[in-house]
C-alpha cells in the first residue's frame, strides 16, 4: 500500500482548489495532530512553489487572507477571452469614492462628497459593501451620527495586497492609466459620472485558478 502524496504536492492541491486564499492555520489544518508538518516545513514549501511558478502563466501570491494561486496579471489579455463578457465599464466616481474611503478610512459619506464636490450615489455605497470591499466601522460623533466606512480584508484581497501600507502612492491614483488596471464593478444609470471603459481584464484580475 502507497503512502500518502509528498507534502507539496498536498498543498499545491489545496491551494488550485480552494477558489481564495488560504492561510498558514488553515493550510496545517488539512493535517491530523499525528500528520501535520510543522510551520516552517508549510513555509518553506510555499516558498518552493513561488519558485517554481516564476517562469509560468500562474503565480502563488501572499495577500492579505493569506496564500493563494492566480493566473498571472501578463496573461489576462488572452486569460480573459475564456469568458464571453463585454469589456468591463468603470466608474470613475465608483473609483474616486474607493481611493478616498481607502486612504482616508475611516471616512462619512458626507466628507466623501465634501472632498469630491458632488453627491455620492446610494448605488456606489451599496456597490462597494455588497462586494465586502468597505463596510460601516461605526459612525461619527455628529448630529446624525452618519456611519463610517472602512475598507475590508476582501478589498486587500482582490487588489493583491496583504496591508494598507502597500496602496500606490496617491499621484499614481490621479493618473488616468491607473483607471486601466483597476478591476471595479460595472457602472449603472444611477452612477452621478458616465462610466469609463478599460482594457479588458479577467472577470477579477486576481482570481485564483
Amino acid at each position: 500500500m502507497s503512502g500518502p502524496p509528498p507534502l507539496k504536492q498536498i498543498l499545491e492541491g489545496a491551494l488550485l482548489a480552494a477558489g481564495g486564499p488560504l492561510t498558514l492555520e488553515r493550510l496545517l489544518a488539512l493535517f491530523a495532530d499525528e500528520e501535520r508538518p510543522s510551520r516552517e516545513a508549510v513555509l518553506e514549501i510555499l516558498a518552493s512553489l513561488e519558485r517554481d511558478y516564476r517562469d509560468r502563466g500562474i503565480e502563488l501570491v501572499q495577500v492579505a487572507g493569506g496564500f493563494r494561486v492566480q493566473v498571472r496579471r501578463e496573461t489576462a489579455p488572452w486569460v480573459a477571452r475564456l469568458w464571453e463578457e463585454k469589456p468591463a465599464r468603470y466608474s470613475r466616481a465608483l473609483l474616486e469614492t474607493l481611493a478616498l474611503i481607502a486612504y482616508r478610512q475611516p471616512i462619512t459619506r458626507g466628507e466623501i462628497e465634501a472632498i469630491r464636490g458632488v453627491a455620492v450615489s446610494t448605488h456606489i455605497i451599496r456597490t462597494l459593501t455588497e462586494r465586502e470591499w468597505i463596510r460601516s466601522v461605526g459612525h461619527r460623533d455628529v448630529p446624525g451620527r452618519p456611519a463610517l466606512y472602512a475598507t475590508t480584508r476582501k478589498f486587500l484581497d482582490y487588489f493583491g495586497l496583504t496591508s494598507l501600507n502597500e496602496l500606490p502612492p496617491l499621484t499614481e491614483i490621479r493618473d488616468p492609466a491607473f483607471l486601466d488596471q483597476a478591476p471595479v464593478p460595472e457602472q449603472s444609470a444611477e452612477a452621478d459620472e458616465p462610466p469609463i471603459r478599460t482594457q479588458a481584464t479577467l472577470p477579477n484580475q486576481s482570481k485564483p485558478l
